[in-house]
């Protein structure tokens, strides 16, 4: 049981501490979400950790006969609310929903990759450094913790702190971000979708010819032989 005073903690490390596999996988989380290059394993073992105690709820109730009504129905409609707050599942999403949340959804759910994804940071590394030094605050309370869980209701609030030389637009770095931004947008808007198969305007002839072969190409009617079968 433990003593009361001393908690106990709750990240789960994996059971089996070599699979290749699973390294290979936690490696590439690790770059893509831009964690600690010394630690940033069991920063997702945390949110693995996390993700298990919320299926292992949702599986419970799933389970459950009497789960309609009563105290159990009221469980089950916290449960729902409570990761719809944390943006981890979609308005009017039912119990079941709760399983299809991946240890990615998670991770993209931190402080530091909601940054990304408004555009103040560069990249998910400058994202954490900006974080840790202080840059960046959630209406007047400013953030230093990148793992930092951020509701849906506060996303709204998030912006570079008031202590902050990026707080002007006139700011080097902004004016970067903001020509940076562009060149992203611009480069969105030139690329055009051809059978699956992402192509930019300097890439007109090979389209066209690519949409040539594709109408010359035989059909699976010509293939087969009169009387005959495919």
């Amino acid at each position: 049981m433990g003593h009361p005073k001393f908690a106990r903690a709750k990240t789960q490390t994996p059971a089996h501490p070599w699979k290749a596999a699973r390294i290979e996988e936690e490696h590439a989380l690790k770059e893509q979400f831009g964690l600690k290059k010394v630690g940033g394993m069991r920063e997702i073992w945390r949110e693995k950790s996390a993700l298990r105690r919320h299926r292992n709820q949702a599986m419970k109730l799933i389970g459950r006969v009497d789960s309609s009504e009563g105290h159990f129905a009221r469980e089950k409609q916290d449960l729902v609310e409570a990761l719809n707050r944390r943006g981890l599942i979609a308005g009017g999403s039912s119990i079941d929903d709760v399983l299809q949340i991946t240890v990615e959804h998670m991770l993209a759910r931190r402080l530091q990759s909601v940054v990304y994804y408004r555009g103040l940071a560069p990249s998910m590394r400058a994202s954490r450094n900006m974080i840790v030094h202080g840059h960046i605050s959630i209406g007047e309370q400013r953030m230093t913790v990148p793992g930092y869980k951020i509701l849906r209701s506060e996303e709204e609030f998030l912006q570079y702190s008031a202590t902050s030389p990026y707080l002007s637009d006139t700011h080097p770095f902004r004016v970067e971000m903001e020509q940076l931004r562009l060149i992203r947008q611009s480069e969105e808007e030139e690329i055009d979708e051809v059978g699956g198969v992402r192509a930019t305007t300097d890439n007109d002839e090979f389209v066209q010819k690519i949409k040539a072969d594709a109408k010359e190409a035989p059909t699976v009617k010509d293939t087969i032989p009169e009387g005959g079968e495919a």
